[in-house]
């Protein structure tokens, strides 16, 4: 069996050294270098999610994946996650097979209804709308991605009629995913319309989503369609030792989990949840190259995923420690779960 890995970044605003925030435009160049650097490292994958705050400050992911892409040569690029409830399916496509061309078809798209929906008012889109968007516009993408011209009707924006949409891709349609944190019948519209499954795991025990693993592939069987892949996306923080990697996090972790725990509904973390997530059962890959390489290989297997992201970065990390963290990851932690999955 083939495994991947890959990084993602929601573009954390960064901190110096003494804890000052940087500005969103060195954030961003930031983000740029690392995913340069991923490549260096030996990293399969590099995933933008696409978030509008002051805090992850990445409204245009794809623009930054095309200056990666411009220099390096291997990496696969895409978002982790586009929003596609509140932007237009059609420009969407559009940009991402702009990037697949730009990259030599390295593109990946990863869609989700929105579990952070600071999108939606800021586009003007009712919340009410929530399921119905994304119900319609996900439906529209997958006709999109056949390739040809496309005829199209719905509520959620103007029809499409025998509508040729460039750019061509050049060998067939590029890798899509829908992105699920816990939703069984997100699961069973991505078998639907033919998409990978990407599991979002920030909380509680990961084992709990083999159910939707399992779930998907009958799903698949039922609908006629051919085995996909599903990959687990999940935040951590890997440095030399558990214990300054537990330091580095922790007081980041709160901070944000306090800060979007009344728009997201997430109970406040104490240290002793913290320690439970960081633990063999948890969510979070916190901790030395060894012991976030035993915790990947242990949930790659429960959920039956041949591919993991690492959501790595948080508000108020240093530049140097998010590159110490890829260079961990790259160099170290994917060559030893490679081992253990052999």
């Amino acid at each position: 069996m083939t495994y991947t890995f890959g990084l993602d970044t929601f573009g954390d605003r960064n901190s110096d050294a003494v804890g000052k925030p940087l500005s969103h435009a060195e954030t961003i160049r930031n983000v740029a270098e690392e995913g340069v650097f991923a490549e260096q490292a030996g990293v399969d994958f590099f995933g933008i999610g696409e978030h509008h705050t002051e805090y992850f400050p990445m409204p245009a992911g794809d623009v930054v994946l095309a200056a990666i892409a411009a220099r390096t040569g291997r990496i696969r690029l895409g978002s982790a996650v586009t929003v596609l409830s509140s932007d237009d399916p059609v420009r969407v496509f559009q940009r991402y097979s702009t990037l697949n061309a730009i990259s030599g078809g390295r593109a990946e798209v990863i869609l989700g209804r929105g579990s952070s929906i600071e999108s939606f008012p800021l586009f003007g889109y009712d919340l009410a709308d929530y399921e119905e968007l994304f119900e319609e516009k996900a439906t529209l993408f997958a006709e999109l991605l056949k390739g040809g011209p496309v005829t199209w009707e719905g509520k959620t924006r103007a029809p499409l009629l025998n509508q040729d949409v460039v750019p061509h891709t050049e060998s067939g349609p590029f890798p899509a995913w829908i992105g699920v944190g816990g939703n069984p019948q997100s699961v069973i519209r991505a078998a639907r319309l033919g998409f990978s499954l990407a599991l979002a795991i920030i909380g509680g025990p990961p084992a709990r989503f083999a159910a939707y693993s399992q779930l998907f592939r009958r799903a698949l069987e039922k609908f006629g369609r051919p085995p996909l892949p599903v990959l687990v996306h999940s935040p951590g923080h890997v440095a030399a030792t558990d214990e300054q990697a537990k330091a580095e996090f922790w007081p980041r972790w709160r901070e944000i989990i306090a800060l979007v725990a009344p728009e997201r509904g997430f109970a406040l973390p104490t240290e002793e949840s913290f320690d439970t997530e960081t633990g063999p059962h948890g969510a979070l890959y916190v901790g030395s190259p060894e012991t976030v390489a035993q915790k990947i290989a242990t949930n790659l297997r429960a959920l039956e995923a041949t591919r993991f992201d690492l959501k790595y970065g948080l508000p108020g990390l240093t530049h140097d420690q998010l590159m110490t963290n890829i260079e961990l990851y790259g160099r170290q932690v994917v060559p030893r779960v490679r081992e253990l999955l052999s």
